[in-house]
């Protein structure tokens, strides 16, 4: 396995992973998405709300808010040594006390410890009128994204495989498929129409441009052809801001690794009990 990083920073990376199959790169996007945690509010109480939404929109307005995590401080209530009862190792309070005219935003929103922070401080939560009043406190946990969409830590994560143009000697450049190609991928150069230098990863492979060159009565068969190489994967990852997408990598990759031993091992006391 293989990783080649085009660009890379705390909330956005795009990459190539090569030489695996696609259940692997279809593990590892499922992963990023659904395994690793992060801290999101769970629990809200409100002790005065006159604002115009219902104290069941204002909570999940809450628990949508991305929160900045450090996992080598927090752990998950069923891992805690607290048995869930909520402690500083598990849970994390925040306080809201605001009376209108005012629009709440996610930096009202003051945290019982300084580092786990709303990802921005200027997400909307609810708009007071003069005279109206928000009393809440919350408390965020760490889990994962296959308990609820809240704790994902990723916007954005998907990929495709890496696309393959092959022209043929029979291309006559007549400029068809150039015009056809709706990303602007292919150019006529000569008597021959090739590949713009760097764009060949944004081809979708809609074969547009076989259609084209068909159309164009060149023959039978059309002078271009898209395919896919079947180990080589594109991925565009973009992350909330609660984790840096490096650090969602990491974690995803650890998860599938924990997943693969364990099924190993699982694998093997089964042999062992049939030879017995």
């Amino acid at each position: 396995m293989e990783i080649e990083f085009a660009s890379l920073d705390s909330t956005l990376a795009r990459f190539t992973l090569s030489g695996v199959k696609t259940g692997f790169a279809n593990a590892f996007r499922r992963a990023m998405i659904g395994e690793v945690p992060t801290l999101a509010i769970e629990d809200v109480r409100i002790y005065d709300n006159t604002s115009a939404l219902f104290d069941e929109m204002l909570a999940h307005r809450l628990g949508l808010i991305p929160i900045r995590t450090d996992l080598a401080t927090y752990t998950t209530k069923d891992a805690c040594t607290c048995g869930g009862a909520g402690c500083p190792a598990c849970t994390v309070t925040y306080t809201l006390s605001v009376e209108g005219p005012k629009t709440v935003l996610s930096s009202d929103l003051i945290p019982q410890d300084p580092e786990a922070v709303p990802v921005h401080d200027n997400i909307p939560i609810v708009k007071l009128a003069k005279g109206q009043k928000l009393v809440i406190e919350a408390r965020a946990v760490l889990n994962t994204g296959k308990v609820h969409a809240k704790w994902q830590p990723t916007l954005v994560c998907g990929y495709k495989n890496q696309p393959v143009i092959a022209i043929s000697h029979a291309c006559d450049a007549c400029g068809m498929c150039v015009d056809e190609c709706p990303r602007g991928v292919l150019v006529a150069k000569g008597r021959k129409v090739e590949v713009v230098s760097g764009k060949l990863s944004d081809c979708s492979m809609c074969r547009l441009c076989e259609r084209a060159c068909m159309a164009s009565g060149i023959g039978e068969d059309p002078a271009i052809r898209i395919s896919a190489e079947p180990d080589r994967f594109i991925f565009v990852v973009e992350g909330d801001g609660s984790l840096p997408v490096l650090e969602i990598m990491k974690r995803a990759i650890m998860f599938i690794r924990d997943q693969s031993d364990e099924l190993e091992k699982q694998t093997g006391e089964i042999s062992g009990e049939e030879k017995k």
